[in-house]
């Protein structure tokens, strides 16, 4: 009997050669902290990722100007959501995709296949004459880059089971800091008089940004097999309702979070008769930094702690239903002016951010 179980831990304990998971298992086994290092990588691969999903807002109002399609200055917001939705149609289309392929071969080829994409598409979007090149190259970009999914999947990976939440949260507060240095990247490299205007165009307040998280995929489960274990689970994924209603909780999360994105930069300078805020590039600006920063340091601080004792569902519950009365407050926060406007949009910001967050992380 005593054998017998010596020869269950000594199978247990087989690492095999190029096994991706044993691979894994080792570090773990060999490393109890926390993986910086790794997590280190995981904080660079994401915000890669989500520099070019942002960086077009501050611009791209004047980019579609350029091209000279709208025939009136009120119909170039129909176009630039084209644009903007073109990049999140393709991870649509193929974030399922990326995450069978990270499966099967990998999480890092479908890495480094994501980074290039990066570098090449959004330079190629740069250099775009016309719209459709415009539309074709974000839409190619947001196609190709699967990086997510697979990164997700990673941090949880190299991580022990009492620190994944601190995996989870470095992910999202990269992803935040991404889409926060994005557009000011953007607004301060961009240059509008490029072209040159035969007609005169009123200065206008500028600026589309976007906050917030992320968009995020399913991760796959990478499967291990070891000599006498065997795995039985035939079960189909329809029909697990855990996961499903979880995905459709998560859809649902990241559709408000995209539509809240779009809509807060052309609101906030948006004139004041028109129920806006009359701000500039530059205010819209500092609202994103201080919303920034307050999302880094809740993610790296309280999030692990709070996720810890409330547990994820519970965080995902109070984040969906906290955001409804804060969204609520902001026509009213239009009708303040000077010192309470920027206290109070800014603390909304931070706290939209922080509760968005919290609830895509769990």
């Amino acid at each position: 009997m005593v054998d017998n179980r010596e020869a269950l831990l000594d199978a247990e304990n087989k690492y095999f050669e190029n096994c991706p998971g044993c691979k894994i298992k080792l570090l773990k086994d060999t490393n109890r902290g926390v993986p910086f290092k790794h997590l280190f990588y995981v904080w660079i691969v994401v915000l890669a990722a989500a520099l070019p999903i942002s960086s077009l807002f501050p611009f791209l109002y004047f980019m579609i100007r350029d091209f000279h399609i709208a025939k009136r200055d009120e119909d170039i917001g129909y176009y630039a959501g084209y644009v903007g939705s073109s990049f999140m149609f393709g991870r649509a289309l193929t974030s399922i995709l990326w995450g069978m392929i990270a499966d099967r071969y990998g999480r890092k080829p479908v890495i480094l296949f994501g980074l290039l994409s990066v570098v090449i598409f959004n330079t190629l979007f740069g250099l775009s004459t016309n719209f459709w090149v415009a539309v074709s190259t974000r839409f190619l970009l947001g196609s190709l880059c699967g990086i997510l999914g697979p990164m997700r999947a990673y941090a949880s990976e190299v991580c022990h089971k009492e620190y994944q939440a601190l995996g989870m949260s470095i992910i999202s507060t990269s992803w935040g800091i991404g889409l926060v240095i994005g557009p000011a990247l953007g607004g301060f490299l961009a240059q509008e008089t490029l072209h040159i205007h035969r007609r005169n165009v009123k200065e206008s307040d500028e600026v589309n940004d976007a906050l917030v998280t992320s968009t995020c995929e399913p991760n796959g489960n990478e499967k291990v097999q070891i000599e006498g274990r065997h795995i039985s689970s035939q079960h189909s994924l329809w029909k697990n309702w855990p996961l499903m209603s979880s995905i459709i909780v998560y859809c649902v999360f990241q559709l408000h979070d995209m539509a809240y994105a779009e809509i807060f930069s052309l609101w906030a300078v948006s004139p004041r008769k028109n129920g806006g805020l009359s701000y500039s590039s530059a205010d819209v600006g500092e609202v994103l930094a201080i919303s920034g920063c307050g999302l880094l340091l809740f993610q790296l601080f309280l999030y692990p702690f709070i996720e810890r004792n409330l547990g994820p569902v519970m965080v995902s519950r109070l984040g969906a239903v906290l955001t409804i009365p804060l969204l609520f407050t902001y026509p009213f926060i239009a009708m303040l002016k000077g010192l309470s406007l920027m206290l109070l949009i800014d603390s909304a910001s931070v706290l939209k951010n922080v509760l968005s967050v919290s609830s895509c992380s769990s």
